[in-house]
């Protein structure tokens, strides 16, 4: 429906559509006899701002009802018209008012909203003692700006689309043209163009309508909540993408090495990067075997313990009620549980939470004859050693309970059987024409420099070539 040109006609169209009491209008006369009419939403609107920039001109206004003409005496930098009466109840349920006034032949948004937004801080979930310390906040404006500020070029390219039906969430596809795969940038954008839902009050929402494989275990989206992480990744040639109301910023495509490395690798010595980053590898396979390997130890190979730790063990679960795969279950059931009400309790009680309840219990446990102290030791280095790499926990949780669990079965034949499943999936896996498992299978030689292994920067001259970047020289040499 389109504007009429009647100003009381027009308002009491639009008070039809956006019948809250919240919507308010306000009514004044220029200095030439126009009358002029603003609609807002009260809650989201910066009012002293629209006074100034819009209020106060217009009183001193003698000029004639055209919107071109109205537009130049406004102070704000942002003003744009339109005449669709829906997307003029869009805009001011976005916070931007609306102008009207009589004899208009279209209407003025005038960019004044009122922005509620928490300061720019380090990310408590990835946290680095050397590099950038700021983090992305909930308003999709300041974090194109952090991105902005770090890529100082005209081939960055932010896109924005309206996703959700009913929340028309603001969403900025970041890519570097020339740089990223156009093919990537394209199916990217239809994906989330196809997205019909309600509401979208996170990134996370989108990671299922981006996926390849949505039921899949693993992930096939990235994420970050740094700005520097999340530049670099656009500069190797991904794509990024952000969202109004979250911190955490997407990137595709995904490889499973990313997860292995950090920010803080890249301003610390090769060496030192490696080191990390293989411990980050075998934290994360102890967290997952070690348990398993320690059932099947105990039903079926007693002879992989050494004598003298075995004769300890003995000595343990001797008098312990339950099987080795019960009592194993049992621990990790209360890990998990002091691990959730830790995290969703308020912070302090949280704290004295996790730690008197692992003492208390885990004492009182083994006091009583429940459980042993070689299981409370093998799942609490599980726990630490799954924090290790903070980005797969909920999968690699998962996965210590399969191998649990194929361990208890059949012992280390069930490990294996399971294992080789779980590669089955990843050489198999790809999300966005890239294998999530490259650049080990399969095999890229130049990439591999920048896996878990860290070469120094001058070896770095070139993209990944599993992204398939059109740029490929990153580095040159004098």
């Amino acid at each position: 429906m389109k504007i009429s040109g009647s100003l009381q006609q027009d308002l009491s169209a639009l008070k039809k559509i956006l019948p809250a009491e919240d919507i308010l209008s306000f009514e004044f006369t220029s200095l030439g006899g126009l009358p002029f009419t603003l609609l807002f939403a009260d809650p989201i609107t910066d009012k002293e701002l629209l006074g100034e920039q819009v209020v106060r001109p217009l009183l001193r206004y003698e000029g004639e009802p055209k919107a071109e003409t109205v537009g130049k005496h406004l102070t704000s930098p942002e003003t744009r018209t339109e005449t669709d009466l829906q997307k003029l109840s869009e805009e001011v349920l976005a916070g931007n008012p609306v102008l009207l006034f009589e004899g208009m032949d279209e209407a003025v948004i005038v960019g004044t909203k009122k922005v509620f937004v928490r300061a720019i801080s380090e990310p408590s979930t990835d946290v680095a003692l050397k590099g950038p310390r700021e983090g992305f906040i909930e308003d999709v404006k300041i974090n194109t700006s952090l991105v902005r500020r770090r890529l100082k070029t005209p081939e960055l390219k932010i896109d924005f689309l309206n996703v959700g039906r009913r929340s028309k969430t603001f969403v900025a596809v970041c890519y570097l043209s020339g740089t990223s795969p156009q093919k990537t940038v394209d199916e990217i954008k239809q994906k989330l163009k196809e997205i019909d839902i309600d509401i979208v009050p996170d990134s996370s929402y989108l990671t299922h309508f981006l996926s390849s494989r949505p039921y899949s275990l693993l992930k096939q989206i990235g994420t970050t909540e740094k700005p520097d992480i999340f530049c670099a990744k656009i500069a190797e040639g991904r794509v990024g993408i952000l969202v109004d109301g979250s911190p955490i910023a997407l990137t595709a495509p995904y490889l499973l090495v990313e997860d292995f490395q950090s920010s803080e690798d890249y301003f610390v010595p090769p060496y030192r990067a490696t080191f990390t980053r293989v411990l980050r590898l075998l934290a994360l396979l102890v967290a997952i075997y070690l348990p398993a390997f320690y059932i099947a130890a105990q039903l079926f190979k007693l002879q992989l313990f050494p004598i003298k730790l075995l004769m300890t063990i003995s000595g343990s679960i001797r008098d312990i009620p339950f099987s080795p795969s019960l009592e194993m279950l049992l621990v990790l059931f209360v890990l998990e549980v002091l691990n959730e009400a830790s995290i969703r309790m308020p912070k302090y009680v949280g704290m004295a939470l996790s730690v008197v309840g692992a003492l208390v219990l885990g004492e009182t446990a083994v006091s009583a004859g429940f459980v042993s102290t070689p299981a409370i030791i093998i799942i609490a280095f599980s726990g630490i050693g799954l924090y290790a790499v903070p980005n797969l926990i909920e999968q690699t949780s998962v996965l210590r309970l399969v191998m649990l669990l194929a361990a208890g079965s059949v012992g280390t034949y069930g490990i294996i059987l399971a294992t080789a499943f779980v590669l089955l999936y990843l050489v198999t896996a790809e999300n966005f024409g890239a294998p999530v498992l490259a650049p080990f299978s399969p095999l890229v030689g130049r990439d591999l420099r920048d896996s878990l292994i860290k070469y120094n920067l001058d070896s770095l001259e070139t993209r990944p070539r599993t992204l398939k970047s059109k740029n490929k020289r990153r580095l040159r040499h004098e």
